[in-house]
Protein backbone atom coordinates (compact mmCIF):
# COMPACT_ATOMS: atom_id res chain seq x y z
CA UNK A 1 0.00 0.00 0.00
CA UNK A 2 1.25 3.26 -0.74
CA UNK A 3 1.24 5.84 1.73
CA UNK A 4 1.53 9.49 1.43
CA UNK A 5 3.05 11.65 3.67
CA UNK A 6 2.28 15.43 4.91
CA UNK A 7 4.91 17.54 4.82
CA UNK A 8 4.28 20.02 8.29
CA UNK A 9 5.19 24.05 8.22
CA UNK A 10 7.12 22.82 11.14
CA UNK A 11 8.92 20.43 9.46
CA UNK A 12 10.01 22.79 6.72
CA UNK A 13 11.40 25.36 9.03
CA UNK A 14 13.30 22.86 10.96
CA UNK A 15 14.47 21.31 7.88
CA UNK A 16 15.56 24.82 6.83
CA UNK A 17 17.48 25.49 10.19
CA UNK A 18 19.02 22.15 10.26
CA UNK A 19 20.65 22.93 6.56
CA UNK A 20 21.66 26.39 7.77
CA UNK A 21 23.48 24.71 11.26
CA UNK A 22 24.84 21.93 8.99
CA UNK A 23 26.51 24.47 6.21
CA UNK A 24 28.16 25.91 8.55
CA UNK A 25 29.92 23.28 10.00
CA UNK A 26 31.44 22.28 6.69
CA UNK A 27 34.52 23.55 5.16
CA UNK A 28 34.67 26.64 2.78
CA UNK A 29 36.75 24.42 0.18
CA UNK A 30 36.06 20.71 -0.19
CA UNK A 31 38.65 18.40 -2.22
CA UNK A 32 37.86 17.82 -5.76
CA UNK A 33 37.03 14.32 -6.75
CA UNK A 34 36.07 13.28 -10.44
CA UNK A 35 32.61 14.40 -10.81
CA UNK A 36 30.36 11.94 -12.68
CA UNK A 37 26.59 12.45 -14.02
CA UNK A 38 25.49 9.51 -11.77
CA UNK A 39 23.95 9.27 -8.35
CA UNK A 40 25.97 8.02 -5.05
CA UNK A 41 24.39 5.09 -3.85
CA UNK A 42 25.24 5.24 0.27
CA UNK A 43 24.95 3.45 3.59
CA UNK A 44 24.87 5.46 6.37
CA UNK A 45 25.38 4.30 10.37
CA UNK A 46 25.44 5.58 13.53
CA UNK A 47 28.34 3.15 14.30
CA UNK A 48 29.64 1.46 17.03
CA UNK A 49 33.41 1.56 17.67
CA UNK A 50 35.94 -0.42 19.23
CA UNK A 51 39.19 1.53 19.42
CA UNK A 52 41.02 -1.29 21.55
CA UNK A 53 41.06 -3.65 18.82
CA UNK A 54 44.37 -3.73 16.45
CA UNK A 55 43.07 -2.38 13.94
CA UNK A 56 40.38 -0.82 15.39
CA UNK A 57 36.73 -1.97 14.94
CA UNK A 58 33.63 -0.15 13.06
CA UNK A 59 30.25 -2.26 13.57
CA UNK A 60 26.73 -1.39 12.84
CA UNK A 61 24.79 -0.82 16.16
CA UNK A 62 26.02 2.27 17.51
CA UNK A 63 23.97 4.90 19.49
CA UNK A 64 24.46 8.93 19.28
CA UNK A 65 23.21 11.70 21.27
CA UNK A 66 22.90 15.09 21.00
CA UNK A 67 21.08 18.04 23.31
CA UNK A 68 18.67 20.77 23.14
CA UNK A 69 19.79 24.34 23.40
CA UNK A 70 16.71 25.30 25.93
CA UNK A 71 17.31 23.84 27.93
CA UNK A 72 19.83 22.32 27.70
CA UNK A 73 18.84 19.73 29.91
CA UNK A 74 16.65 18.04 27.03
CA UNK A 75 18.37 15.37 24.66
CA UNK A 76 17.68 12.39 22.25
CA UNK A 77 20.00 9.13 22.07
CA UNK A 78 19.42 7.75 18.50
CA UNK A 79 20.42 4.34 16.84
CA UNK A 80 19.84 4.03 13.14
CA UNK A 81 21.13 2.52 9.73
CA UNK A 82 19.85 2.76 6.51
CA UNK A 83 20.62 3.12 2.76
CA UNK A 84 20.06 6.56 0.44
CA UNK A 85 20.72 7.59 -3.22
CA UNK A 86 22.32 10.51 -3.36
CA UNK A 87 21.27 12.80 -6.73
CA UNK A 88 23.76 13.82 -8.81
CA UNK A 89 21.73 17.07 -8.62
CA UNK A 90 22.64 17.56 -5.41
CA UNK A 91 18.90 17.44 -4.51
CA UNK A 92 16.10 15.61 -2.40
CA UNK A 93 15.37 11.84 -2.85
CA UNK A 94 12.80 9.35 -1.94
CA UNK A 95 14.89 6.79 -2.65
CA UNK A 96 15.46 6.24 0.93
CA UNK A 97 15.47 2.81 3.49
CA UNK A 98 15.87 2.98 7.33
CA UNK A 99 15.98 4.28 10.44
CA UNK A 100 16.09 3.25 14.52
CA UNK A 101 15.05 3.81 17.83
CA UNK A 102 14.89 7.30 19.88
CA UNK A 103 14.73 7.77 23.30
CA UNK A 104 14.43 11.42 24.72
CA UNK A 105 15.38 12.71 28.00
CA UNK A 106 15.01 15.79 30.79
CA UNK A 107 17.60 15.41 32.86
CA UNK A 108 18.13 11.70 33.12
CA UNK A 109 14.63 11.35 33.39
CA UNK A 110 12.99 9.72 30.28
CA UNK A 111 10.44 11.07 28.56
CA UNK A 112 9.66 8.92 25.50
CA UNK A 113 10.92 6.67 23.42
CA UNK A 114 10.12 4.42 20.28
CA UNK A 115 11.39 3.96 16.63
CA UNK A 116 11.18 6.19 13.74
CA UNK A 117 11.65 5.62 10.03
CA UNK A 118 13.61 7.86 7.28
CA UNK A 119 11.15 9.22 4.47
CA UNK A 120 13.32 11.27 2.78
CA UNK A 121 16.80 12.41 1.88
CA UNK A 122 16.98 16.16 2.29
CA UNK A 123 20.45 16.84 1.20
CA UNK A 124 23.56 14.77 1.19
CA UNK A 125 27.32 16.10 0.42
CA UNK A 126 30.42 13.75 -0.36
CA UNK A 127 33.66 15.13 1.66
CA UNK A 128 36.36 12.80 1.30
CA UNK A 129 36.31 8.82 1.14
CA UNK A 130 38.32 7.60 4.22
CA UNK A 131 41.96 6.09 4.68
CA UNK A 132 43.44 4.10 7.31
CA UNK A 133 43.31 0.53 7.94
CA UNK A 134 39.73 -0.91 9.68
CA UNK A 135 38.27 -4.16 10.66
CA UNK A 136 35.21 -3.36 8.38
CA UNK A 137 32.18 -5.40 10.00
CA UNK A 138 29.87 -3.19 8.20
CA UNK A 139 31.65 -3.42 4.69
CA UNK A 140 28.74 -2.36 2.75
CA UNK A 141 31.34 -0.05 0.14
CA UNK A 142 33.92 2.41 0.44
CA UNK A 143 34.09 4.53 3.80
CA UNK A 144 33.43 7.82 3.22
CA UNK A 145 32.75 11.13 4.98
CA UNK A 146 30.51 13.77 4.40
CA UNK A 147 26.86 15.03 5.62
CA UNK A 148 23.38 13.81 5.40
CA UNK A 149 20.24 15.42 6.16
CA UNK A 150 17.18 13.40 6.00
CA UNK A 151 13.57 14.14 6.98
CA UNK A 152 11.90 11.09 9.76
CA UNK A 153 8.81 9.82 10.81
CA UNK A 154 8.37 9.00 14.65
CA UNK A 155 6.53 6.05 15.92
CA UNK A 156 4.55 8.50 18.25
CA UNK A 157 3.69 10.59 14.82
CA UNK A 158 5.74 13.72 15.05
CA UNK A 159 7.88 14.32 12.41
CA UNK A 160 11.49 16.11 12.48
CA UNK A 161 14.49 16.22 10.69
CA UNK A 162 17.72 13.75 11.41
CA UNK A 163 21.23 14.91 10.51
CA UNK A 164 24.31 12.82 10.33
CA UNK A 165 27.92 14.03 9.90
CA UNK A 166 31.15 11.86 9.52
CA UNK A 167 34.40 12.97 10.38
CA UNK A 168 37.01 10.20 10.14
CA UNK A 169 40.06 9.93 8.68
CA UNK A 170 40.95 12.14 6.23
CA UNK A 171 38.36 14.82 6.17
CA UNK A 172 38.84 17.81 6.28
CA UNK A 173 38.36 20.22 9.15
CA UNK A 174 35.47 21.41 9.89
CA UNK A 175 33.19 18.39 9.29
CA UNK A 176 30.50 17.35 11.92
CA UNK A 177 30.83 13.54 13.92
CA UNK A 178 27.58 12.85 15.14
CA UNK A 179 24.27 13.42 14.83
CA UNK A 180 21.71 16.28 15.49
CA UNK A 181 17.68 15.95 15.01
CA UNK A 182 14.39 17.47 15.78
CA UNK A 183 11.24 16.46 17.17
CA UNK A 184 8.04 18.37 16.85
CA UNK A 185 8.98 22.14 17.46
CA UNK A 186 12.86 20.42 19.73
CA UNK A 187 15.03 21.07 17.91
CA UNK A 188 18.62 19.01 19.74
CA UNK A 189 21.00 21.34 18.08
CA UNK A 190 24.11 20.30 19.83
CA UNK A 191 25.97 16.69 18.83
CA UNK A 192 27.39 15.48 21.37
CA UNK A 193 30.98 14.89 20.71
CA UNK A 194 33.02 11.53 20.72
CA UNK A 195 34.93 10.83 23.04
CA UNK A 196 38.07 8.35 22.92
CA UNK A 197 37.88 4.98 24.71
CA UNK A 198 34.14 5.65 24.58
CA UNK A 199 31.87 3.40 22.35
CA UNK A 200 29.10 6.53 21.50
CA UNK A 201 28.51 9.85 19.07
CA UNK A 202 30.55 8.17 15.73
CA UNK A 203 28.85 7.65 12.68
CA UNK A 204 30.26 6.02 9.00
CA UNK A 205 29.07 6.55 5.50
CA UNK A 206 29.75 3.69 2.89
CA UNK A 207 29.85 4.69 -0.87
CA UNK A 208 28.29 1.11 -2.88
Amino acid sequence: MKRFVTISSMTVVAAILVLLALSALLPTALPVRVVQAAADHVRWDIQSFNAATTPPTSSPGGFAIASARNPSTLSIKLTGSGTFVGPASGGTSSGVTGGGTWETFSGTTLTGSGTYEVVELVSWTFSTFQTGTFIDNIDHGTRANGVAVFRIRYSDGNDGILGVGCDGPNAPPGTLEGVIASKSSVTYWDAQAPVGGVDANRTIFHIM
